[in-house]
Protein backbone atom coordinates (compact mmCIF):
# COMPACT_ATOMS: atom_id res chain seq x y z
CA UNK A 1 0.00 0.00 0.00
CA UNK A 2 2.85 2.39 0.73
CA UNK A 3 3.86 2.14 -2.93
CA UNK A 4 0.70 4.02 -3.89
CA UNK A 5 1.78 5.05 -7.41
CA UNK A 6 2.07 1.41 -8.52
CA UNK A 7 -1.41 0.40 -7.40
CA UNK A 8 -4.38 -0.06 -9.73
CA UNK A 9 -7.10 2.59 -9.79
CA UNK A 10 -9.49 0.30 -7.89
CA UNK A 11 -6.89 -0.33 -5.16
CA UNK A 12 -6.17 3.40 -4.93
CA UNK A 13 -9.89 4.12 -4.57
CA UNK A 14 -10.26 1.40 -1.91
CA UNK A 15 -7.39 2.73 0.21
CA UNK A 16 -8.58 6.30 -0.29
CA UNK A 17 -12.05 5.43 0.99
CA UNK A 18 -10.63 3.47 3.91
CA UNK A 19 -8.27 6.22 5.12
CA UNK A 20 -10.71 9.04 4.37
CA UNK A 21 -13.27 7.33 6.61
CA UNK A 22 -10.66 7.15 9.38
CA UNK A 23 -9.72 10.80 8.84
CA UNK A 24 -13.35 11.93 8.96
CA UNK A 25 -13.90 9.98 12.18
CA UNK A 26 -10.85 11.68 13.67
CA UNK A 27 -11.87 15.26 12.92
CA UNK A 28 -10.93 15.66 9.28
CA UNK A 29 -8.03 15.21 6.92
CA UNK A 30 -5.91 17.96 8.51
CA UNK A 31 -6.11 16.48 12.03
CA UNK A 32 -5.40 13.03 10.62
CA UNK A 33 -2.34 14.25 8.71
CA UNK A 34 -1.12 16.09 11.81
CA UNK A 35 -1.39 12.82 13.72
CA UNK A 36 0.65 11.04 11.04
CA UNK A 37 3.24 13.83 11.22
CA UNK A 38 3.43 13.53 15.00
CA UNK A 39 3.95 9.76 14.72
CA UNK A 40 6.78 10.23 12.21
CA UNK A 41 8.37 13.01 14.29
CA UNK A 42 8.47 10.95 17.48
CA UNK A 43 11.97 10.48 18.83
CA UNK A 44 11.35 6.83 19.73
CA UNK A 45 9.41 4.18 17.84
CA UNK A 46 5.78 4.91 18.87
CA UNK A 47 4.82 1.23 18.76
CA UNK A 48 7.45 0.32 21.36
CA UNK A 49 6.38 2.69 24.12
CA UNK A 50 6.05 0.91 27.47
CA UNK A 51 2.79 2.73 28.24
CA UNK A 52 1.00 1.33 25.15
CA UNK A 53 -0.12 4.75 24.01
CA UNK A 54 0.84 7.71 21.89
CA UNK A 55 -0.40 11.05 23.15
CA UNK A 56 -0.72 13.91 20.72
CA UNK A 57 -1.91 17.51 20.86
CA UNK A 58 -5.21 16.66 19.15
CA UNK A 59 -5.80 13.14 20.42
CA UNK A 60 -4.25 9.80 21.26
CA UNK A 61 -3.70 6.24 20.16
CA UNK A 62 -3.96 3.46 22.73
CA UNK A 63 -3.41 -0.27 22.58
CA UNK A 64 -3.43 -2.94 25.24
CA UNK A 65 -0.11 -4.73 24.99
CA UNK A 66 3.55 -3.81 24.85
CA UNK A 67 5.07 -4.38 21.43
CA UNK A 68 8.78 -5.12 21.45
CA UNK A 69 11.23 -3.77 18.90
CA UNK A 70 12.00 -7.22 17.43
CA UNK A 71 8.32 -7.53 16.41
CA UNK A 72 8.38 -4.10 14.76
CA UNK A 73 11.56 -5.02 12.88
CA UNK A 74 10.00 -8.28 11.68
CA UNK A 75 6.93 -6.39 10.41
CA UNK A 76 9.24 -3.98 8.59
CA UNK A 77 11.14 -6.89 7.04
CA UNK A 78 7.90 -8.55 5.90
CA UNK A 79 6.66 -5.26 4.45
CA UNK A 80 9.88 -4.81 2.49
CA UNK A 81 9.39 -8.25 0.93
CA UNK A 82 5.99 -7.00 -0.36
CA UNK A 83 4.17 -10.23 0.29
CA UNK A 84 0.41 -10.16 0.12
CA UNK A 85 0.12 -13.15 2.48
CA UNK A 86 2.22 -13.04 5.63
CA UNK A 87 1.95 -16.77 6.24
CA UNK A 88 4.67 -18.34 4.19
CA UNK A 89 5.22 -22.01 3.48
CA UNK A 90 5.40 -24.06 6.70
CA UNK A 91 8.79 -25.34 5.62
CA UNK A 92 10.10 -21.78 5.34
CA UNK A 93 12.87 -20.60 7.62
CA UNK A 94 10.88 -17.67 9.04
CA UNK A 95 7.54 -19.47 9.43
CA UNK A 96 7.71 -19.91 13.22
CA UNK A 97 8.78 -16.31 13.83
CA UNK A 98 6.01 -14.95 11.62
CA UNK A 99 3.39 -17.24 13.16
CA UNK A 100 4.52 -16.11 16.63
CA UNK A 101 4.28 -12.47 15.48
CA UNK A 102 0.73 -13.01 14.23
CA UNK A 103 -0.35 -14.84 17.40
CA UNK A 104 1.19 -12.14 19.59
CA UNK A 105 -0.16 -9.07 17.80
CA UNK A 106 -3.53 -10.31 16.48
CA UNK A 107 -5.45 -9.68 19.72
CA UNK A 108 -4.28 -6.05 19.92
CA UNK A 109 -6.78 -3.35 18.97
CA UNK A 110 -5.55 0.19 18.40
CA UNK A 111 -7.99 2.93 19.42
CA UNK A 112 -7.50 6.37 17.89
CA UNK A 113 -9.49 9.11 19.59
CA UNK A 114 -9.54 12.90 19.16
CA UNK A 115 -9.30 15.04 22.31
CA UNK A 116 -12.72 16.57 21.75
CA UNK A 117 -15.80 14.45 21.07
CA UNK A 118 -17.09 17.15 18.68
CA UNK A 119 -14.19 16.38 16.32
CA UNK A 120 -15.37 12.81 15.80
CA UNK A 121 -15.76 9.46 17.46
CA UNK A 122 -12.35 8.17 16.40
CA UNK A 123 -11.69 4.72 14.99
CA UNK A 124 -10.25 1.34 15.91
CA UNK A 125 -8.11 -1.07 13.92
CA UNK A 126 -6.14 -4.28 14.29
CA UNK A 127 -2.62 -5.10 13.10
CA UNK A 128 -3.69 -7.89 10.74
CA UNK A 129 -6.61 -8.83 8.52
CA UNK A 130 -7.32 -12.55 8.57
CA UNK A 131 -8.79 -13.62 5.25
CA UNK A 132 -8.90 -17.33 6.04
CA UNK A 133 -6.97 -19.94 7.98
CA UNK A 134 -3.93 -19.74 5.70
CA UNK A 135 -4.08 -16.09 4.61
CA UNK A 136 -3.18 -13.19 6.87
CA UNK A 137 -2.50 -9.68 5.58
CA UNK A 138 -1.15 -6.53 7.19
CA UNK A 139 -4.04 -4.15 7.89
CA UNK A 140 -3.71 -1.13 5.54
CA UNK A 141 -4.77 1.27 8.31
CA UNK A 142 -2.02 -0.06 10.59
CA UNK A 143 0.48 0.18 7.74
CA UNK A 144 -0.54 3.76 6.93
CA UNK A 145 -0.49 4.86 10.56
CA UNK A 146 2.92 3.49 11.45
CA UNK A 147 4.93 2.71 8.31
CA UNK A 148 3.96 4.71 5.20
CA UNK A 149 5.57 8.10 4.65
CA UNK A 150 3.63 11.27 5.37
CA UNK A 151 3.65 12.11 1.66
CA UNK A 152 2.13 8.75 0.76
CA UNK A 153 -0.64 9.04 3.37
CA UNK A 154 -1.39 12.53 2.10
CA UNK A 155 -1.58 11.20 -1.49
CA UNK A 156 -3.98 8.49 -0.37
CA UNK A 157 -6.40 10.72 1.54
CA UNK A 158 -6.37 13.44 -1.15
CA UNK A 159 -6.63 11.02 -4.09
CA UNK A 160 -9.36 11.91 -6.59
CA UNK A 161 -11.36 8.83 -7.46
CA UNK A 162 -11.79 8.50 -11.23
CA UNK A 163 -15.35 8.03 -12.45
Amino acid sequence: MCDFNNLSDSEKAHYHTLLLTCANNYGGVNFFLQLIHALRSATKEPLCTPHQDFLFEFGNIRWGKTIFNDKVQLIEKIRNEKRSNLLIDKEGKEYKRILNLIRTLSPITFSVRPNFRDDGEGFDFKVFETVDETTVKLNPIFEAMFFCSEATVKKIVTYRVKD
